[in-house]
Parts: C-alpha cells; sequence; structure tokens
C-alpha cells in the first residue's frame, strides 16, 4: 500500500489545522494494530472522525471501520489524557513525515504521528515526555518507551519550500547516486524526484556529484516552481487511476495522460484512495480465510469419490476375472492337474522352464501362463486379461478369491457412499456461509450524512393509531420538544425518575386513545435512566399542556431541559421497558424503535429489546442483519434509535 509522501502529510497537515483547530477531542479507537481513529467534535460540522495509521497515513474518513469489543490499552490511555481536550494546533515537523497535533485539557499534552519506516504514534506531556507510545522502539540515538523524553527522528533531507541553492548544492556534492535517486533519498520520495526530473529534462542517470552549474539552476528551478502551489496552499487533491494508482496534492506531468478523479480536499481525496485500498484487504484476507474452509472439504471429497471409483472397479474387475476362471474352467483345470504332478517330480523352479519350453513348442495349456512366483502362482493372460491362479487351490476356490474381492468392495462402497453425501452436505453449507459471510463482511462503508425529517432528530415513534410521539435526547432537546413542538391539544409525558425525555403525543384528528396513552408512556420508561438501571417497569405520568411551564416560582431554579408541572399528575403505573425495533414506511423508509404493539402495527419484521448486558455496537449489528435484508441503512441508524445502556434480544418476530 502507498505511504504518505512529505508532500502528503504537508497538505493533510494544512487542511486539518483549519479544520480542528478548536475542536474538543472526543472517543478515541483502535480497530487494528497499527491504526487509531479519532473523534473529533468541530463546531458547526459535528463529528469528524480522523484516522491514523502509523507508518502509511493519516486523513479524516467517512469510512467507519469496525472496532474490537475489547477497547486495547492504547486508545483508552488517550481516552483518559485527551478525551474532553481543545486542539490548538496540527503541523508538520520540519517538512518531515512527523506530526504534531498540540492539546490542551487540564495541562497540554502533544500527539505525535510518525509516518516514515513501520510509524508510530505516541503521546507526549508538557514536558516533551512520553506518556505511552502505540510501539516501544529503541535505536541507537532515539529510545520510545514511557517516560522517556521524546527525541524527533534525525533530518531526512531537504526542505523544498524553504530551499537554497546552496543546500541544493552541498548535497549534490555529498552524494555517489544519479540525481533521480539522489533527489529521492533526500526527502523528496521517488513520485516527485521523477517528476522534477520530468520537467527539468535532465539525464535522470547523471551522476549527482558531476551536475554542472547550469543543471544546477535548472533543477533548482525546477523544484521551486513544481512546489510554489504548496506554499500557495494552491492545491489540486485527486486520485489516478488505472495502470498506475496514486493520491496527490498536485498535478504531476508523469501522471498527464492518466485518469484522474478531483475532489475538495485532499483529505477527501486520501479518505477515498486508502478506504478501497482497505475494503480489498479486507475482503481479500476473508476470502482467502474462507477459500481454506472450502478446500478442506472439497479435497476430502475429491479423495472419497477417488476411493469410491477405485472401488467400483474393483468390482467390475474383479468379477471378469471371476467369470473368466468359469469359462475356462477345462483348460485350466487341466493346467492345474499338470503342473501338481510335475511338482511331484520337480521344483517350482524347474516346473518355470519346463512351461517355457512348452510355450516354445505350442503347449495348449502353456500358452495362457505369463509368469510363475517361487511359490507357484500363475498370472495367466486370458482374453488379454490379467488373471492370477493359485494352484494349490481348486478352481472355483481360485474364482471364489476374486468374487470375494467384488463383494468387500461393494460393502465398502456403502459407507463411502454415505460419506460422500455427509461431505457434499458439510461442503455445501459451508460455501452457502461462504457467500453469506462474504456478502456481510464488515467493510468500511461510506458515512452519507442523511437529511434527517425534523422528528428523526429526536426520540419517535407512530402509535398504533398513528399518532406521532416524540421525545428529547438530552437537555437541548427537551426544551425543543416542550418549547417547539408542544401544542395545546397535545399531551406531555415524563418518567417518573430522574434522567428522562420530556414526551408529547401529538393529536391528530381523532382523540389521544388509551392505547396510545399506554404506548407512549412505555416509550417514556424505556428511554430514560431506568433502562441503564437494568429496571424491568417504571412509572409515568402524563398531563395536559397548560400544566408544563418553565416559570419558576420565587427563589427556584429550573435546570436547562428540566420543566415545572402544575397541578394532578395522571399516573401510568408499571410501563414495560421494552422497545421494538423495525424498518416502517412514514414518510418513507425508516427505522423506527418504540413500543412493540406499535412497531408490530407496521412491520412483521422487527426484534425486541430489554435492558441487559449487550453492547449497543454489537446488538445494533445483529439487529441490522435481522431488519434490513436489502442493506438500505447503516449500522450508525440502528445504534441513533437504541436506548442509552446495554441491552439484550429478547425475540425476532418475520
Amino acid at each position: 500500500m502507498k505511504k504518505m509522501s512529505n508532500v502528503d502529510i504537508y497538505a493533510v497537515c494544512h487542511e486539518l489545522n483549519d479544520l480542528l483547530v478548536g475542536s474538543r477531542v472526543d472517543k478515541a479507537y483502535q480497530p487494528t494494530k497499527d491504526t487509531i481513529i479519532i473523534r473529533f467534535h468541530v463546531k458547526g460540522k459535528g463529528r469528524v472522525d480522523v484516522v491514523f495509521q502509523a507508518g502509511v497515513r493519516m486523513h479524516t474518513s467517512q469510512y467507519p471501520m469496525e472496532n474490537p469489543k475489547l477497547p486495547p490499552n492504547f486508545p483508552m490511555m488517550l481516552r483518559k489524557y485527551i478525551k474532553g481536550g481543545m486542539v490548538n494546533q496540527v503541523k508538520q515537523h520540519n517538512f518531515d513525515r512527523v506530526v504534531e497535533i498540540k492539546i490542551s485539557k487540564e495541562e497540554e499534552y502533544t500527539l505525535i504521528v510518525e509516518l516514515f519506516a513501520k510509524g508510530n504514534i505516541i503521546l507526549l506531556n508538557k514536558d516533551n515526555n512520553i506518556i505511552l507510545p502505540l510501539k516501544r522502539k529503541l535505536w541507537s540515538d532515539r529510545q520510545i518507551s514511557s517516560r522517556e523524553e521524546y527525541k524527533f527522528p534525525p533530518d531526512r533531507g531537504i526542505n523544498p519550500l524553504k530551499l537554497e541553492k546552496t543546500q541544493l548544492r552541498e548535497m549534490f556534492s555529498k552524494s555517489d547516486s544519479d540525481l533521480i535517486r539522489t533527489l529521492a533519498r533526500n526527502g523528496l520520495g521517488g513520485i516527485y524526484a521523477e517528476e522534477i526530473i520530468e520537467r527539468s529534462k535532465l539525464d535522470k542517470n547523471i551522476t549527482a556529484a558531476e551536475i554542472s552549474k547550469s543543471e544546477l539552476d535548472t533543477l533548482y528551478e525546477t523544484i521551486l516552481n513544481l512546489f510554489e502551489p504548496l506554499i500557495n496552499h494552491d492545491f489540486k487533491p485527486h486520485i489516478v487511476s488505472g495502470d498506475k494508482e496514486d493520491v496527490l496534492p498536485l498535478e504531476l506531468e508523469i501522471y498527464e495522460n492518466t485518469t484522474k478523479t478531483y475532489f475538495d480536499t485532499y483529505n477527501e481525496a486520501s479518505d477515498e484512495f486508502f478506504s478501497t485500498k482497505v475494503r480489498k484487504e479486507i475482503k481479500g484476507v476473508q476470502e482467502e480465510l474462507w477459500a481454506g474452509k472450502v478446500n478442506k472439504y472439497a479435497k476430502r471429497l475429491r479423495i472419497q469419490e477417488e476411493t469410491l471409483e477405485k472401488f467400483e472397479k474393483t468390482i467390475e474387475n474383479s468379477t471378469i476375472k471371476g467369470d473368466l476362471i468359469y469359462a475356462h474352467y477345462a483348460l485350466l483345470e487341466k493346467l492345474v492337474n499338470v503342473i501338481l504332478e510335475a511338482r511331484n517330480k520337480y521344483s517350482w523352479a524347474e516346473i518355470r522352464k519346463i512351461l517355457k519350453e512348452g510355450k516354445k513348442k505350442g503347449l495348449q495349456e502353456a500358452q495362457v501362463v505369463e509368469s510363475m512366483d517361487k511359490m507357484g502362482a500363475m498370472v495367466l493372460n486370458i482374453e488379454k486379461e490379467k488373471v492370477m491362479i493359485d494352484p494349490l487351490k481348486s478352481i472355483p476356490e481360485n474364482a471364489e478369491i476374486y468374487y470375494e474381492k467384488a463383494k468387500k468392495a461393494k460393502r465398502k462402497i456403502k459407507g463411502v457412499l454415505i460419506a460422500i453425501e455427509k461431505t457434499k452436505e458439510k461442503l455445501d453449507k459451508v460455501e452457502k456461509k461462504k457467500d453469506l459471510a462474504l456478502e456481510n463482511i464488515m467493510v468500511p462503508q461510506k458515512r452519507v450524512k442523511k437529511e434527517l425529517k425534523w422528528f428523526e432528530k429526536l426520540r419517535w415513534f407512530l402509535s398504533s393509531d398513528g399518532n406521532l410521539v416524540i421525545g428529547g435526547r438530552d437537555a437541548h432537546t427537551n426544551e425543543i420538544v416542550v418549547k417547539k413542538h408542544l401544542e395545546n391539544n397535545d399531551i406531555y409525558l415524563h418518567s417518573d425518575i430522574h434522567g428522562a425525555p420530556s414526551v408529547v403525543i401529538k393529536k391528530n384528528q381523532e382523540e389521544i386513545s388509551q392505547e396510545t396513552l399506554q404506548e407512549a408512556g412505555e416509550f417514556a420508561a424505556s428511554f430514560s435512566s431506568a433502562w441503564s438501571k437494568g429496571f424491568g417497569s417504571q412509572d409515568v405520568y402524563w398531563v395536559k399542556p397548560d400544566q408544563v411551564s418553565k416559570t419558576p416560582q420565587s427563589g427556584e431554579f429550573v435546570a436547562k431541559g428540566a420543566f415545572i408541572i402544575r397541578g394532578s399528575r395522571n399516573y401510568i403505573r408499571g410501563a414495560a421497558l421494552m422497545v421494538a425495533v423495525g424498518v416502517v414506511d412514514y414518510q418513507g423508509k425508516r427505522i423506527m424503535a418504540g413500543p412493540v404493539s406499535a412497531v408490530k402495527k407496521y412491520t412483521d419484521n422487527y426484534v425486541i429489546l430489554k435492558p441487559g448486558y449487550g453492547k449497543k455496537e454489537a446488538v445494533a449489528k445483529e439487529i441490522l442483519n435481522k431488519i434490513d435484508e436489502n442493506r438500505n441503512f447503516k449500522l450508525e441508524d440502528v445504534i441513533q434509535v437504541l436506548p442509552s445502556g446495554k441491552c439484550d434480544i429478547v425475540t425476532l418476530k418475520k
């Protein structure tokens, strides 16, 4: 896989600095051994994921990767130290493949991302000491381990943005390689070294130390012109495809006749390029894994079918030979009698000589004998078939030996046929599982920001009677539910527990029924803190809109998202904490989570949940596989509608 060059990193850092400065660090994840994903909350944009793959790449990503169920130590350490911190700066160190991300929380931290060699990701404290590295490394001049002072790697070459002609002259004078290798090894990399030679029209095989003054001037001007767009931040992010594949922030002449796809930012281009590679790698690994499982049974089936064929041939050949013995009974009996008489006078060796002489003289019985071993057993040629006869046994006994071979093979065939059938069944099952598994591989899928209906930004469901029921997700949306959406003929509900949403039943043309009230009560209970506490039921009260107020009495304080209820409350006692999730058609196909009776009204395919112990992401994945066969929704669409806290699947209805 391509590794980001110094030029790539310059473009990425410039864009990330503009994007992330002032943002808050959220969670960190480690989907693979070398890859860390950090989620940032950017004002005005919301969630932004940045992927850091040590030694390879860093960029924003719209392709969420599957995370391990048990987070490794490194991302947990990042969460401990920098979650909630503010990003102050993202910068490239000395035009090298090293990035510094400055973060302030209670104190100052620096996240170092090394993208050279096999790379590393390292968190430093305010004193520049290492808190923890992704990988511990030891060199003669650098030690990357906890509590050690972090030292940047030695400068690896020239900075083309601050290049002096004297630097270039000195670099060439010390080189024992040709031009292109000298440029590549001094921080510019192979692609840009090739581009410089292409633009300068110089011979790339010229020895660097022997370059003339005019050639040096030409190279110097070429380098300045090539990298001037970087200084002006005039990027042309694009992906090169076809025989050559690359992602670049600048247009290069060496790729002049290639197919190019342009993007608004280099981060977007990098995300598309690298995520495509990652998806192919994941699929390749899975296909190889399943190929091994399929081949195991395919090989077993091949051996069993070869064994079956062998037994069938044994039956056929043995039966033919037994029949031939009986078909030439008189001849063979005469031959055996002659040999047995001769045995009284001669040794087996002498009898063999006599048979050879008899064959030469045209003796009829001797003509069928091809060979005789030292114990007298003969190989006969009867009608072009090789038949073995033991002269010490009768003709029927010799025939029976062949018939018995055929019988044994027949008995074994039954077992082989049963084994073949079982292997075919297993092979068929594995192949079906393979097709399903490869179809359901959790390769990164692009996260496309959907245009949400107003109610989807809240908690919501459609009651059995067709009433829209909405609820807040947090203090801010609780305020919105009441201040913006609670109208005179609606009903307000709240779970009788601290940490619960404001819930509103929107009145339609009909009166709000008792069934809708009960469903809204279960909804209010299930999306309250009672769920994360593991309760099975919870009391919920409901009131008229004019009983809900934000105006406190003298000396009272009403927190954001909280309201004062005046007058008597109507209670729904013991509302069940149970939620069904399914795909419904309400102003278009969308995932709805609500009381079982409500979801059941609009779909036959749904999953029922209760408070439990399953992690939300794992449960959501299982739900998605069961309710969305056509893959119209993303994992996040399911996670968004689930109650806060862990849960277990009760049952699937389909």
